[in-house]
């Protein structure tokens, strides 16, 4: 993998990890705010947040794979 791949790759790893954190926090917010009303929105966000976190953990894991932690 050439330098400028390793550098797109951990630029892409840091987006996905801020897009992770954002349904995370989001997670957070229906969980400490708008509970029990807005129970109806669990799956969604809870689906959303684990794409996230998947997408995350995919990419970080190509990126271990070239040789870098992050």
């Amino acid at each position: 993998m050439s330098e400028d791949e390793i550098k797109s790759l951990e630029k892409e790893v840091k987006k996905l990890k801020r897009i992770a954190s954002e349904w995370a926090s989001q997670m957070h917010d229906l969980v400490e705010d708008r509970l029990p009303a807005a129970y109806e929105e669990i799956p969604g966000i809870a689906q959303a947040t684990f794409d996230a976190c998947k997408a995350w953990a995919d990419a970080n894991k190509k990126l271990a794979a070239a040789g870098v932690t992050a």
